[in-house]
């Protein structure tokens, strides 16, 4: 492996023994198949299960213990370890699917203009009324997206969980920001990286994920969660919810 990877995965982990395998298995998968340099990076974030123990079993992987429990502190903690050009930030709860890794490769070299790139999740664990329900969230979402960037250029759209951000402008914004700890930070984090670069959001990069959050609270609840939070980051530049839920299961 090259002094400077190509791409580091930082994966953030909280009691995530029951899915951490899984989401590894497939990040090693897609760096075989592109052969491209690559570092993943575990965030073991105040865990209390096997977490860690689980991402050490892994050859090669990196394991940062971030004892402040939070997300954005776990993402800051992975930037902070990671060396490589483009930072992909990838749940562990969360499977990249087959390709993933080509298409950002192939969408970060054919646009130099291009700081930010995300996707979709798809429910895997869901049923088929509420993976509907989450595809018209999306095409709802798609359309602010394209007002936001292409006609109000107040910000974009990033999916927390599946999107790859380079280095270089992440350190150009001043990384995370400390206001957000969970809700709404991939939005505030979409609308800063506008005004260094292009922040693209593609159906064409899709990744599995629990949907674990969605049946416990339910589809309508979050929805209206993420919209507001969505709205709060991108003009009042502030999170609308404080707290939340650890779901495990």
């Amino acid at each position: 492996m090259n002094a400077t990877p190509v791409i580091s995965f930082v994966v953030p982990a909280y009691n995530e023994e029951k899915r951490l395998a899984a989401n590894l298995q497939a990040i090693v998968s897609e760096i075989s198949h592109t052969g491209c340099d690559a570092e993943v990076i575990v965030v073991n974030n105040a865990s209390t299960d096997r977490t860690a123990e689980i991402a050490a079993s892994f050859p090669g992987v990196i394991v940062v213990d971030e004892p402040e429990k939070g997300l954005v502190q776990a993402r800051r903690a992975g930037f902070n370890r990671a060396t490589g050009k483009l930072i992909a930030n990838v749940d562990a709860d969360t499977i990249v699917t087959q390709g993933w890794l080509a298409r950002v490769l192939g969408e970060f070299s054919r646009n130099a203009d291009l700081v930010a790139l995300s996707g979709p999740y798809i429910y895997y664990d869901t049923s088929r009324a509420t993976r509907f329900a989450v595809r018209a969230f999306y095409v709802m979402g798609y359309g602010f997206y394209v007002l936001n960037r292409f006609v109000l250029g107040v910000g974009s759209m990033l999916q927390g969980g599946n999107f790859v951000v380079s280095r270089a402008a992440l350190e150009q914004i001043g990384g995370y920001n400390p206001l957000f700890t969970f809700y709404g930070e991939d939005t505030d984090l979409a609308r800063r990286l506008h005004q260094v670069g292009a922040v693209k959001f593609t159906f064409r990069l899709p990744a599995l994920s629990s949907g674990r959050r969605l049946i416990e609270e339910g589809v309508l609840k979050i929805g209206m969660r993420y919209s507001m939070n969505f709205f709060w980051a991108t003009f009042m530049k502030r999170p609308f919810t404080d707290g939340w839920l650890d779901i495990r299961n």
